[in-house]
């Protein structure tokens, strides 16, 4: 597979290239050029002859072609799945959900192209002033292996619809299925130049796309040291940032929740794509009056989930993407438990044996009885691991969520209005779901506060952060 610069054929050295393998079977799938510095500068210089032009176009002509992208996503979108699921590991259903979801992104911006961008201000005597959005310039976006899709239609819709040209950085274990959509965006009539892909290690090409004098802003999703870095080196020429850097959210069920319901919404939060989500559910908070009931039906339906391969049917969770996921979350379970920090009610222990014995397969784990201040719930856990704490009233609830450095998403269960109020008003975090967990719609706004990052994708907000603004005062 060659990576598209411009629209043509980058082809590396035998040497060069990087081996995308199935998480599930550790079969060779494909391979992908090791992208250098000189790969990164001749994307940018792709993008920025190919900016002219496409910012030329009218908002509603860059809308239809996100149109017909979206278009040809839905007619490929089983062979995309498959692709998905063969590199990324989750099941065929949820990468068909993601396919279809990338769809949707692309759908809703070409559905607001013809919406009003700027205002005008009237300064009586002093004249009129008409202000205007312009773009930006070459953008980057740097891709993470997890959500792999559907972030690019996060990243890649309002950029281009805003006019900018994108260079877009895949991660390196995931990285067939987005060059697979980007040659389906050049096949719906995207300019050659417009939207460059580039694949490599993050610290060589992503490294050089985020130094990259041309490049006007950054899009990373991914961990915060990495964004910490990247802070750092946009810095260096004031390149625009938008980092989404993770979340440890909590989930709080209180004793009038609907618990069958909230049940079913604890076991997709942490459990949805082997946990490896961002605004997953990874804490539960549970009222002490519903938490024995809770954890009994919860640890029912935990056992009783399907492990397996992404492809093979009725599988309801794939593997861990990588030998290090699988260790690090072999890592957190044996410190929880030299700790004595929890009991464990399901799960806890690597998957093995026929079937398992090539991919990174962990059993969907449940820890009960864990304290406030246990050190599993100070860091984010990307897995599919549980914590469960046990609280008396919605006051500690809260309390306990905040007691973290993160602030991406969170939840509330409950039939009350006031423990509603009270949560949205209290609890730090860029989203509130009532009654449901990880819902992202494209016409939502999504991010974080605190160490989740800082700016926000999705909806009509997102095309703001790949604008500025542009006045012109007449002065009558």
């Amino acid at each position: 597979m060659d990576m598209l610069i411009n629209g043509t054929a980058a082809h590396a050295a035998e040497e060069t290239w990087i081996e995308v393998k199935n998480p599930a079977t550790g079969e060779f799938i494909d391979r992908v050029p090791r992208g250098s510095r000189e790969d990164v500068n001749a994307a940018v210089e792709a993008a920025d002859a190919a900016f002219g032009a496409w910012a030329e176009k009218t908002t509603r002509d860059r809308g239809l072609i996100l149109y017909h992208a979206a278009a040809l996503i839905r007619r490929d979108h089983k062979a995309l799945a498959e692709l998905l699921t063969r590199e990324q590991g989750k099941p065929i259903r949820e990468s068909t959900d993601e396919v279809r979801g990338c769809a949707n992104i692309l759908e809703y911006y070409a559905s607001i192209a013809g919406m009003p961008a700027g205002e005008n201000i009237s300064l009586g005597k002093a004249g009129d002033c008409l202000v205007t959005r312009v773009p930006l310039g070459v953008c980057g976006a740097i891709i993470p292996w997890n959500m792999p899709v559907i972030i690019m239609g996060w990243k890649v819709g309002p950029a281009l619809l805003a006019g900018n040209t994108l260079v877009l950085k895949p991660a390196s274990a995931t990285p067939l299925t987005n060059l697979r959509i980007a040659g389906l965006m050049q096949e719906a009539g995207l300019p050659a130049g417009v939207l460059n892909v580039v694949t490599g290690p993050g610290e060589i090409t992503g490294a050089a796309l985020v130094r990259h004098p041309q490049i006007k802003k950054i899009s990373f999703t991914g961990d915060c040291a990495t964004g910490y870095r990247i802070r750092e080196m946009a810095d260096s020429h004031l390149a625009a940032l938008t980092l989404e850097l993770g979340g440890s959210d909590p989930m709080i069920v209180m004793a009038d929740a609907d618990i069958p319901k909230a049940v079913e919404g604890a076991l997709r939060g942490r459990f949805y794509n082997a946990g490896q989500i961002c605004t997953a559910v990874k804490r539960l908070y549970l009222h002490e009056k519903i938490a024995e009931e809770f954890m009994r039906l919860l640890t029912a339906k935990t056992e009783g989930l399907a492990v397996g391969n992404g492809l093979a049917p009725g599988t309801d969770m794939g593997p861990l993407n990588s030998a290090e996921q699988l260790g690090r979350i072999s890592s957190v379970i044996r410190e929880t438990t030299e700790r004595e920090e929890g009991t464990i009610r399901a799960g806890g222990c690597p998957l093995t044996g026929p079937g398992f014995d090539k991919g990174f397969f962990y059993k969907p784990t449940l820890i009960a009885g864990v304290a406030p201040d246990a050190e599993i719930l100070n860091n984010e856990i990307f897995g599919p691991v549980l914590p469960v704490v046990t609280v008396p009233d919605l006051s500690a609830a809260i309390r306990e969520a905040n007691h973290s450095k993160y602030g991406l998403g969170a939840s509330v269960w409950t039939r009350d209005l006031a423990t509603v109020k009270q949560v949205y008003r209290e609890v730090h975090a860029g989203i509130i779901w009532v009654n449901r967990h990880l819902t992202v719609p494209p016409e939502v706004p999504f991010g974080g506060t605190n160490e989740s990052g800082i700016g926000r994708e999705n909806g009509s907000k997102a095309l703001d952060s790949y604008t500025q603004s542009k006045t012109l005062y007449l002065g009558w």
